[in-house]
């Protein structure tokens, strides 16, 4: 039932390994180590065990070491560990059960009843993990559509906008070089790649709100009278207000760095953005990014109203504050990775 499954076992006294490799011989593949160091080699380079019965007591790296190593790597949540013990040390065992172990195996060992103990806990297991990675995988799925989705919406707001669509895409493009840039530049802004990955997902909905604006504005070939441009700057508050209405459509921290960049991304360092005034680091920096990535597309791109600027000279524009003042740390960011 269970032979195209491995067991590890580890043991500094060879007739103990010879005892258990007996016993469970007919069942398991069998892998032995005669120390702690051997142990967490063959843990580490076999993805396929699925059991360790794990010796306490061994010079060198002894159990707990080896405990120490899963515990660090991940590996004890999914591979059962059984303690190896003849003594009753209290303080050692509970330390063991602590650091993930889930049984203990005290010698002399009675090979039936030891059978049957480690046989169910390995199919309790595997069972878990199976189910833990086919939610896994559902999640990935629904995490896929609901991006697919974002994408498609905030594709069609471009459209509107008389784009192609492509402005989103290199929105998401620079906002992910651009925070990793500065990520690795500037400790206080330190952020994951993970989460690095969640903002650059959240930026394609930064002009959401243009949805709520009328095509006799958003597309207007000239420039916008003041009364149309304070309708136009609404598309911060309106692109915010629709996504407080689907909290639930993306995990947690992505929702978040959208709501944030919807509201934020035209602040500016000074305080002279909009719609909330902020300055400094009042503004998420996920918002900051993307107000530098959306401004340098915005000079570099055709638009009704205008032809392309060169990317030197958008550059420049943005370093001499011409479109508003950014962070001077974003700024040294963005020179480094627009080099002229």
């Amino acid at each position: 039932m269970y032979k195209e499954k491995t067991i590890l076992i580890v043991d500094d006294m060879e007739i103990n390994r010879i005892i258990l490799a007996e016993i469970f011989k007919d069942n398991y593949n069998i892998l032995q180590a005669c120390d702690g160091d051997q142990a967490i080699e063959i843990i580490n380079s076999n993805p396929d065990i699925s059991a360790v019965l794990l010796d306490l007591i061994m010079p060198g790296t002894d159990g707990l070491g080896v405990l120490r190593d899963m515990k660090k790597s991940g590996r004890i949540a999914i591979v059962p560990v059984f303690l190896i013990t003849a003594e009753e040390n209290e303080k050692t065992l509970i330390e063991g059960y602590h650091l993930g172990a889930v049984d203990v195996i005290r010698k002399p060992f009675m090979a039936h009843f030891l059978k049957h103990r480690i046989n169910n806990i390995v199919e309790l297991y595997g069972h878990r993990n199976d189910l833990a990675k086919i939610v896994e995988e559902q999640v990935a799925r629904l995490n896929h559509l609901n991006q697919s989705m974002i994408e498609i919406l905030a594709t069609a707001v471009e459209f509107r906008d008389c784009e192609s669509g492509e402005h989103v895409k290199r929105i998401a493009g620079m906002t992910k070089a651009l925070m990793t840039e500065v990520s690795k530049r500037y400790p206080e802004y330190y952020m994951t790649a993970d989460e690095i990955d969640k903002i650059s997902k959240s930026s394609v909905l930064h002009d959401i709100g243009k949805i709520s604006i009328p095509d006799s504005i958003l597309t207007k070939p000239g420039k916008l009278t003041p009364e149309e441009y304070e309708i136009m700057k609404q598309h911060t508050v309106k692109g915010y207000e629709f996504l407080m209405q689907f909290p639930n459509i993306i995990d947690e921290s992505t929702y978040k760095y959208s709501c944030d960049i919807c509201r934020y991304h035209h602040e500016r360092w000074d305080g002279r953005g909009y719609p909330d005034k902020l300055k400094g680091d009042e503004i998420p920096i996920w918002a900051q990014v993307v107000s530098v990535a959306d401004v340098y597309d915005a000079l570099t791109a055709e638009r009704v109203y205008k032809k392309p600027f060169s990317h030197e000279k958008a550059v420049d524009m943005i370093k001499n504050g011409e479109c508003g003042l950014f962070n001077p740390k974003l700024i040294e960011a963005f020179e480094a990775l627009t080099p002229g």
